[in-house]
């Protein structure tokens, strides 16, 4: 067999014998605001009239997303890696429990496939950040940017992001394991 495009490698895994499953994980976080100027999310820093309230710097989107991971290879949640109980979390930056997670996912013989964002708030506005917030993700998982989404949508006044108290997110992660 020829190998001569990037869609005949997998076919030539395959072939090989290298056989890999599918796995999705998701997850869920959401944070109020509280005092500050700025928030976290996804990884990006954003100028706001106040901050998220939480242990670690409380960007929702990339504790979704730690999650997320953390489920498509069965290792628990990030409460279990991070408890907020433990004063070395204080404040610390959610790269570090991102990165953790990609770190057990390749120890596992995992590889990211893709992964999949959704911001849920009324403010501060994600779009003029989207990009921004694609970028970091990718960088920070590895991944070629088209293979990170983010996105953002409203309860329309509807709940506590509807009535502006904080911010949730939603994430997706597939992963590639070796069978």
């Amino acid at each position: 067999m020829k190998l001569t495009h990037p869609e005949d490698f997998p076919m030539a895994a395959r072939l090989a014998g290298a056989a890999r499953r599918v796995r999705i994980g998701q997850g869920l976080d959401a944070h109020r605001f509280g005092p500050g100027e700025r928030v976290w999310l996804c990884g990006v820093e954003i100028a706001h009239g106040q901050g998220l309230v939480g242990h670690s710097d409380a960007d929702a989107g990339l504790h979704a997303l730690t999650d997320a991971i953390l489920g498509a290879i069965g290792a628990g949640d990030i409460g279990d890696h991070f408890p907020p109980s433990d004063p070395r979390w204080k404040g610390a930056s959610s790269d570090r429990f991102l990165q953790h997670a990609v770190q057990l996912a390749q120890a596992r013989g995992a590889s990211l496939v893709n992964v999949d964002v959704t911001l849920i708030c009324e403010t501060p506005r994600i779009k003029p950040h989207r990009e921004a917030m694609r970028a970091r993700l990718a960088e920070l998982l590895g991944l070629p940017q088209d293979a990170v989404s983010v996105k953002a949508t409203t309860t329309e006044g509807m709940g506590f992001t509807g009535r502006r108290e904080g911010v949730a997110a939603q994430a997706v992660a597939a992963v590639e394991l070796p069978v």
